[in-house]
């Protein structure tokens, strides 16, 4: 199977190579960001004249943001675009990142528990990746501290991707289109590891979402939402509801460890979150804080879609302190875990607010074609049903290079533009 794989991309990128049509780096920063003097991309956003609160408390609307990690040129972004999006690099061909985190579902696969290349569920649901690039800590337990090391996590995990670092520089080095790409993006003649990395990093990094009804109110456009929406804004930051407190604007992240007890579905026994990495007794239970942006969107909630509705989720922080611990077990609760006796209503206008939190102006684009010939990973509910990328390997190698040749270029004519 696997020998049939790598003869397969082996003709596939033959074949671009041969019809001329091979993808095309651009040499434009994605929307949320600006090409500065240096040819770099920098992040632009009105929340840039705040003064940041970061770790100082809640703060207003008018609240800065944490430091972000930017600085990659419009070609290392676009390469790890292509790179994401690309089942080449699962061990098997049918699994890229996107698979797990694709753009029609808030950067995430609305499954409880996720799939990898063996079909079976792993452990936890899919975080989104709206707006990593301000994250200090990554993953449902808190146990990365930077991208490059997040997302080897699951490029070698046997039950994700499951492919290994030899094999998969082997892939792309032998890939004549990905090794022309690679040398327009890093000025180097070999693909490297740490580029790979890198170039996922940096696409990653360019996933921003700040432009939600939401941030229009906070920037002083007031009719931006509704007055039940505000009502719901007005819940979240009261001392009662105390939502604010853990997910705390702009980022909707306090990015910290919070052991709240909710209960697991389906008998399952207790994930015990953070304390399994870190060796912390007290974090049994605990996941990061996760960011509320487009959370419409994202749904299961928690670290394994313990609640199918922003309604459910809701309910479950006035239903009483410790309600959902399973007997037996005693956890460190976070403070913030009470009973606040939230009435349907302000439930109701809370999800009201949750919602204009949902912005997918600068959705990046998915590539309508591949270095490898793949078609781009997509979550299992939006792909065609019954197929995955290997499907595909059958096709006429001429039929898809011609299909390939009269799709128009991707290549924008003028910098798109950004909301402020």
């Amino acid at each position: 199977m696997r020998l049939v794989l790598y003869i397969w991309l082996a003709l596939t990128a033959a074949n671009f190579a041969a019809a001329g049509e091979a993808p095309k780096l651009s040499n434009f920063c994605p929307p949320a960001l600006r090409l500065d003097e240096t040819g770099h991309c920098k992040l632009h956003s009105q929340y840039l004249a705040y003064d940041s609160l970061y770790g100082k408390g809640v703060g207003g609307p008018k609240t800065g943001l944490p430091p972000v990690r930017d600085g990659f040129t419009p070609q290392q972004i676009d390469l790890g675009r292509y790179l994401f999006f690309d089942p080449l690099l699962s061990k098997n061909g049918e699994v890229a990142c996107s698979t797990c985190h694709d753009p029609a579902l808030g950067l995430s696969d609305g499954r409880r528990l996720s799939i990898g290349v063996q079909g079976t569920e792993i452990a936890r649901s899919a975080p989104s990746l709206w707006n990593v690039a301000f994250l200090e800590r990554l993953l449902w337990d808190g146990s990365k501290s930077s991208l490059e090391a997040q997302l080897q996590g699951p490029l070698y995990a046997d039950n994700e991707m499951g492919n290994d670092p030899a094999t998969l520089l082997a892939t792309l080095q032998s890939n004549t289109v990905y090794s022309e790409l690679f040398k327009e993006a890093f000025e180097e003649n070999e693909v490297t590891l740490d580029q790979v990395y890198a170039a996922l990093v940096a696409f990653e990094s360019s996933l921003i979402s700040l432009n939600s009804r939401y941030d229009l109110y906070a920037h002083g456009v007031h009719d931006a939402l509704s007055p039940p929406e505000k009502e719901g804004l007005n819940v979240f930051r009261s001392f009662v509801a105390r939502c604010a407190e853990c997910h705390t604007p702009p980022l909707f992240t306090n990015q910290q460890i919070a052991v709240l007890g909710v209960p697991e579905r389906d008998g399952r026994p207790l994930d015990p979150g953070a304390a399994g990495s870190s060796g912390d007794a007290t974090q049994r239970g605990g996941f990061k804080v996760p960011s509320l942006r487009n959370v419409a969107l994202t749904a299961p909630y928690m670290h394994a879609g313990n609640f199918d509705s922003l309604r459910e989720a809701a309910a479950f922080y006035t239903g009483g302190r410790g309600h959902g611990v399973p007997e037996g077990e005693d956890l460190r609760l976070h403070w913030h875990i009470w009973n606040p006796e939230l009435t349907d209503d302000e439930l109701d206008r809370l999800v009201d607010f949750l919602q204009t939190l949902t912005d997918q102006a600068f959705l990046p684009e998915i590539p309508p074609q591949l270095p490898s010939g793949l078609p781009p990973g997509r979550a299992a509910r939006l792909a065609p049903e019954g197929e995955t990328a290997l499907h595909h390997r059958s096709d006429s190698h001429s039929s898809r290079t011609a299909q390939l040749s009269e799709q128009p270029s991707e290549q924008p004519s003028e910098q798109p533009k950004a909301l402020p």
